[in-house]
């Protein structure tokens, strides 16, 4: 086989990990000759920066990368393309996919990352252009794979880094060609496959501080058979990350939980480890620790949380992979894929907080002590009281979860140059969800002898009686004012156990022909033709504890989730080149896609997508797509069971002033005396935090949208080694499927500027504090936003033993528009952070104006140093209705801010060494109001684990 040849069967190979669209000759030729290595060096010839515009090389074979399922030049696709490869990744701390991608500018925020702890725990999650992971598809080697039933993303956790070939990331809408779930793009994860070597590898790092350990250790082995007609490709890998206490990081250690103007912050939680009492002649007294009398609740009273807080999560994860195919003949060339991922992970909570019932309940709410009770004080009247279980312990959050992944087809040629691939995936992934040390809000009532008269009424008129105890086995009577006894406490918690599942199953057929006919004048290229078939069904469902489910927890509520549909769906490509090599026209293609979908819930829809690509001489290259979009609700937005949490946002009656509210603060006295509270006297139970109860919505209707690019790549010749690139891109859904924040609800209702939304406020307790505020999946309006890329890739030897490669990624985002109610006002949310939100997972925490990732590399022989820099640029703080000012609030804008890394690596026959320190100045998060970790943790993960030591070996042999 000549080298041209192999060089192309290679490239094909590249094509099979992606899209399927390939000759099974070259396959055949790929296992004489299977190396990683060459395909990942292929990759990266594609550019590593952000296009497809090939590299500064120009090169002209026929590869297939995401956006299209032909095999085209790798620089005559309208698409925008970045490809990152293996090398890429590893030369950074990144220990999961997820951590890698977030360095990228053009990933979002609003996906779950490892530093968040109090959501989906240990999930990491992606999303592009911060339109969120529920508009992005992630493919494994261009297939559906099942998503984490907690997150509904594909974890990147469960993928090893160890593995990856490549990540091409289509940076614009792929509805189109890959179905509804791709709006703002498409991240496809290629694995090494059908290699003939074994690689070990070995690494691990720490913090600076002695934690967030980790350490990883994997294996790949291939197998040629057959006179390399078959090939067995096996993968192991086992992979820890150990966690980061937020009391071991100063600016975290006690969260701040007001902001207000000229007055100095208060620390900690309202929730004490001692009783304090909410209504009554004690109201605003507090126990004393040992319980023997009372003193004014002050901020010395306060509640650290932070100090029994995670910072990050425990993840650990260990997967095993087979890989084989087997040439039968041209026609028919079977192959099966098996990846299998166990995964755990594990974070701390401050003890649970109680001030009453949590919906669905019926138990009392507010918690009373009765009147007539012997520990009652002020016998003869009612009284209200909150506290923090401390007695219970703190709370850990442990899951398990396990995701089996089976692909398996056939594909060949049929005749001529028309070739098929016919594959069925199937994925199922079991979780397992444990919370230990949570308190069952029944017994603790049962222990103090509390008793409703009407049981199933929460504000019902409540007794003393002891009999409720002692007829229940282990209860022990105590007095609410004093600390539990160990029985007590044993008594009155429990360990949650919830589960869920997710599958998928994909059928998929795919036919394609690269040159189905020359067009018929001088100039004219072949046209390629691509159409196929796919039928998938998804389910899901999420089995909360009986006790969460009754809401007789003092935890999140949680109702049953389940539900799921089907699609079947017709697609096609058309690729015509209507000129190549004349004058003004070194090339000229346009580019044609669509698709049919009928949804068994939502019906049918039809999308569409056009591009051109123009190359008036091969120095320079314009391109531009337009295209559809159309997003059926998911099953988790329209199948997940309401649940009760806290979410960041401030009672309107406890700051019902002109420097909050400004003009409307009248309406909002106005409301908070309507309901009978006086906001100059009123006490807020737990500052910082209301009750929020989120979740599907069965009547959701599907997202519409359109995305268009604009772009030009330059390559000049007299320039040798660079490739440079800008884009400018658009996107616009209509319908938006969303949650709005619960301060936007509270503030809209309170102001009077969309009184619908108090509807969504429950009625408050007896002691005036908020009952819940229902935030549940909506179609909110229309989003619109755009911006532009800069991307660079230079690469220039300075001597004949020396080379130096710079690569830089930059976005600017000019708008980012939102509708929160149909109609409503628009809002630009361009270079704001969400502060309130900045714990949350699955909402856009922030949108910088300005971000940018640039690495350069120094290689002299075996030896290269390289340096990556990262840049955030400084936003706003918004409440999801206003910016804050400094009329407003003591801080109310977050700085920009850079951080470094630096890696060595050596190569020595057949080791490689490499060694990296992560944010090597040890760049602290910027300060965020967030009542939680004092930053945002979506936004700043790298900087929230401080200074970070790695080193890497591994073999091939």
């Amino acid at each position: 086989m000549n080298t041209s040849r192999k060089k192309l069967a290679l490239l094909s190979f590249s094509a099979i990990s992606g899209t399927f669209a390939f000759s099974p000759t070259a396959w055949a030729q790929t296992v004489t000759s299977g190396n990683a290595a060459t395909i990942n060096q292929a990759a990266a010839t594609s550019n590593s920066a952000s296009n497809t515009s090939g590299g500064a090389n120009g090169g002209s074979e026929n590869i297939v990368v995401t956006g299209s399922f032909l095999r085209t030049s790798n620089n005559t696709n309208a698409n925008p393309v970045q490809v990152i490869t293996a090398k890429q990744i590893q030369q950074t701390s990144a220990s999961t996919l997820g951590d890698y991608l977030q360095r990228l500018p053009s990933i979002g925020n609003s996906g779950a990352s490892n530093t968040q702890t109090n959501g989906f725990l240990g999930a990491s999650c992606s999303d592009l252009r911060n339109l969120g992971s529920n508009r992005v598809l992630v493919l494994i080697d261009g297939k559906r794979a099942a998503q984490d039933p907690g997150a509904s993303c594909i974890d990147m956790n469960t993928i090893p880094v160890q593995q990856i070939a490549s990540v091409e990331i289509l940076k614009d809408g792929g509805s189109e060609l890959y179905g509804a779930d791709a709006v703002s793009g498409v991240i496809n994860i290629k694995l090494k496959h059908d290699v003939d070597t074994a690689t070990i590898t070995m690494r691990g790092g720490i913090t600076d501080q002695g934690d967030g350990r980790t350490g990883q250790l994997s294996a790949l082995k291939g197998f040629n058979f057959d006179h390399g007609k078959g090939n067995v490709t096996l993968f192991g890998q086992y992979m820890t990350s150990g966690p980061v206490m937020q009391r071991d990081r100063a600016w975290a250690a006690n969260p701040q939980i007001s902001n207000d103007p000229g007055e100095a912050p208060l620390y900690g939680s309202g929730y004490t480890a001692a009783t304090r009492v909410m209504s009554g002649p004690g109201a605003g007294q507090i126990a004393n620790s040992d319980g023997n009398g009372f003193h004014k609740f002050g901020t010395a009273d306060r509640y650290n949380y932070g100090r029994d807080s995670s910072l990050s999560n425990y993840v650990q994860a260990s997967t095993l992979n087979g890989d084989a195919h087997y040439e039968i003949n041209p026609h028919f060339n079977v192959y099966a894929n098996v990846r299998y991922t166990h995964k755990t992970a594990a974070a701390s909570l401050a003890a649970s907080p109680v001030q009453g019932s949590i919906y669905p309940s019926t138990l009392s709410n507010p918690l009373e002590i009765p009147a007539n009770a012997p520990y009652n004080p002020w016998n003869g009247e009612t009284v209200a009281i909150q506290k923090r279980y401390t007695e219970l312990g703190g709370r850990r959050m442990e899951n398990s979860t396990d995701n089996l992944q089976i692909t398996g087809g056939m594909n060949g040629v049929i005749t001529g140059d028309w070739n098929y691939d016919a594959s069925m995936s199937y994925g199922i992934t079991q979780a397992r969800y444990d919370t230990e040390n949570m308190g069952n809000y029944r017994h603790i009532l049962n222990e103090y002898g509390v008793q409703q008269l009407d049981p199933t009424d929460p504000t019902s008129a409540i007794t003393y009686n002891p009999g409720v105890c002692n007829a229940s086995a282990g209860c022990v009577l105590q007095d609410p004012f004093k600390p539990m006894s160990a029985q007590a406490s044993q008594y009155a918690k429990f360990t949650q156990h919830d589960h869920a599942q997710y599958m998928l199953r994909d059928f998929n057929l795919r036919v394609n022909n690269d040159k189905v006919v020359d067009l018929p004048y001088k100039g004219g290229g072949p046209i390629g033709l691509a159409f196929g078939i796919e039928h998938r069904s998804e389910q899901m469902n999420y089995v909360p504890d009986p006790l969460a489910q009754s809401g007789d927890t003092t935890g999140n509520t949680q109702s049953y989730t389940g539900g799921g549909f089907n699609a079947t769906e017709v697609y096609g490509e058309a690729k015509i080149p209507l000129l190549h090599d004349v004058f003004l026209a070194k090339d000229l293609t346009i580019d044609g896609q669509g698709r049919w979908s009928h949804y068994n819930t939502f019906g049918n829809t039809q999308n569409w997508k056009l591009g051109i690509n123009w190359a008036p001489i091969r120095d320079i290259r314009f391109r531009a797509t337009l295209g559809t979009s159309y997003r059926q609700p998911s099953v988790a937005e329209l199948y997940s069971g309401q649940s009760l949490g806290y979410a960041a946002a401030a009672d309107p009656c406890s700051q019902a002033d002109a420097t909050h509210y400004g003009a409307r603060s009248g309406n909002v006295v106005a409301r908070c005396m309507m309901e009978g509270i006086n906001p100059a006297t009123f006490q807020v139970g737990n500052q910082g935090q209301v009750p929020a109860i989120s979740g599907g919505n069965a009547n959701l209707q599907p997202e519409t949208g359109r995305t268009y690019t604009v772009g030009t790549v330059i390559t000049p010749r007299w320039v040798p080694g660079l490739s440079a690139s800008v884009e400018y891109w658009h996107y616009t859904i209509k319908n938006e499927i969303n949650t709005v924040s619960a301060q936007y609800v509270l503030d809209a209702c309170y102001t009077g500027s969309a009184p619908a939304y108090c509807n969504s406020i429950g009625a408050r307790t007896s002691t005036n504090q908020l009952n819940y505020v229902t935030t549940l999946e909506e179609n909110l309006g229309g989003l619109r936003t755009s911006g532009l890329d800069f991307d660079l890739d230079y690469r220039i030897r300075v001597t004949p033993r020396d080379v130096l490669t710079v690569s830089n990624n930059f976005q600017q985002v000019i708008s980012y528009l939102q509708q929160n109610e149909p109609g409503g006002k628009w809002y630009n949310y361009a270079g704001r952070l969400f502060y309130q939100g900045s714990s949350a997972i699955g909402g856009t925490n922030g949108i910088p104006r300005v971000t940018n990732y640039t690495s350069a590399t120094w290689s002299h022989r075996n030896l290269s140093f390289t340096y990556m820099m990262r840049y955030t640029g400084g936003m706003v703080w918004n409440d999801g209705t206003n910016d804050l000012t400094p009329a407003s609030a003591g801080q109310y804008k977050t700085p920009g801010i850079f951080t470094h890394d630096v890696t060595v690596n050596y190569r020595l026959h057949n080791w490689n060494f490499e060694a990296g320190v992560n944010n090597i100045l040890d760049k602290k998060p910027p300060f965020v109001y967030d009542a939680a970790t004092n930053t945002a943790n979506a936004i700043y993960s790298e900087n929230i684990i401080g200074r970070y030591v790695f080193a890497q070996v591994d073999v091939n042999f």
